[in-house]
């Protein structure tokens, strides 16, 4: 099964000023005004790295420029390589709706391999546009900047047990982030404790809850430099990921928000067309959605706003928990936003799959307060809110052998990029 193994990292020193300043998040959910704010932070945040962009190279080829200034850092001293050999214990530490949580993880590096060995199970399909711009950085920097978020089962508690044990005493690096997340970095050098974690994960598969993109990117990288004969002698048939226990208490998956955009709907005709398949209710405020969604978790329930200070509660009838999608998979077929797009969005509104997948009609958004308010400023038609997707639910698809619509899954807090590096030339 999976194959972990330690890694000399990369890391920014002293000289780069306050870690803080120079981690990002991941390079998906940053739009052009955070990167902006990183880079004020730090002229040495990882953003300009993770995440180049053309404006900073007028006439030159942005990926060779982030590989350019790469070198440059580690010339220049404000990143250098590890010394000893290691994996790390991750802890994010953060609250949600006044409940405090912490979530711990393993950052080491994985063999990588391809879907088909069931070793590494993904969840969510991809998008070709994004596994080229990955690519394109890897190829010009040798690096992973950014770890694989995946999961494991350990119903014994043996890992959780070395991780604790490893992270008692004092961390290396301790930070507050601006959204009131604490991380904390432990090095994990003692060969007793390594091996034991090899050991420990030789029957184990992982399930990836963040970083498909990257994940394929780097099988896509290995084909490469095998064809060219350059594969030996690299890091690259591994990929840095950091693992987190599918059991932990501080794992919190956030609902990802369907937004209706460019659209003339009329709700009475929408709700008509998909009536068949759902019940209706009208409920006055707007601001209990969340709450009455809650309540109806066991069920597809969906709330249907269009403006206004109430809103319509969208359940399903009880035959549609029997319904196959697309000739896929149970588990595929019983998620909330697989009902959503089959029966509501494709079927009601007549938005296709080619139609989601390039975002003609539809946005996304992990706030439900976001949501309310494009469609109260006319920035979107309506919105769909739902319920979050359930672990067991990721693991069920996982191990189908299927993937979750797009945008399925959102973990909080997201993994900090920049903590950690892996140079792919060993």
């Amino acid at each position: 099964m999976a194959e972990i193994r330690t890694m000399k990292a990369l890391r920014y020193t002293e000289k780069a000023g306050p870690l803080a300043d120079n981690v990002c998040p991941p390079y998906d959910i940053i739009s052009k005004d955070d990167r902006a704010g990183l880079i004020a932070k730090s002229p040495y945040n990882l953003v300009s790295l993770e995440l180049p962009s053309d404006e900073d190279c007028p006439g030159e080829d942005k990926y060779a420029h982030a590989g350019k200034k790469l070198q440059e850092w580690i010339n220049a001293g404000i990143l250098k390589q590890d010394d000893k050999e290691g994996m790390f214990v991750y802890r994010e530490q953060f609250a949600v709706k006044g409940k405090q949580y912490v979530v711990t993880g393993l950052i080491c590096l994985v063999k990588l391999y391809d879907f088909s060995e069931k070793v590494v199970l993904p969840h969510e399909e991809t998008l070709t546009k994004a596994k080229t711009d990955r690519f394109n950085l890897m190829k010009a920097t040798f690096c992973n900047f950014s770890s694989v978020y995946s999961l494991y089962l350990d119903p014994a508690g043996t890992i959780r047990g070395i991780l604790n044990h490893a992270a008692s005493g004092k961390s290396e690096h301790e930070f507050t982030d601006d959204e009131g997340v604490t991380h904390r970095l432990w090095k994990i050098e003692d060969k007793a404790a390594l091996d034991a974690l090899i050991q420990a994960f030789a029957d184990k598969q992982l399930f990836i809850a963040d970083g498909h993109h990257r994940y394929e990117t780097a099988l896509n990288f290995k084909k490469y430099l095998a064809e060219q004969n350059k594969l030996e002698g690299t890091n690259a048939d591994s990929i840095m990921m950091t693992l987190v226990d599918m059991d932990d208490d501080g794992l919190v998956i956030f609902p990802t928000h369907r937004l209706i955009v460019d659209m003339q709907i009329n709700k009475k005709e929408l709700l008509d067309k998909i009536s068949a398949d759902f019940e209706f209710a009208e409920y006055p405020d707007i601001e209990k959605a969340e709450e009455v969604l809650e309540q109806h978790k066991d069920k597809h329930a969906y709330v249907l706003y269009d403006g206004g200070s109430g809103f319509t509660l969208i359940t399903a009838k009880p035959h549609v928990n029997d319904m196959i999608f697309e000739n896929r998979s149970k588990a595929y077929s019983s998620l909330d936003v697989t009902v959503l797009h089959s029966l509501i969005l494709e079927k009601g509104l007549g938005i296709d799959k080619q139609n989601m997948a390039n975002q003609i009609n539809l946005r996304y958004t992990r706030s439900a307060e976001e949501a309310v308010d494009r469609v109260k400023k006319g920035a979107c038609v309506l919105a769909f809110i739902i319920n979050p997707t359930r672990i067991h639910e990721i693991k069920n698809v996982a191990l189908a052998g299927d993937k979750m619509p797009q945008k399925s899954t959102y973990f909080y807090p997201k993994l900090k990029t920049g903590l950690v590096i892996n140079k792919l030339d060993k």
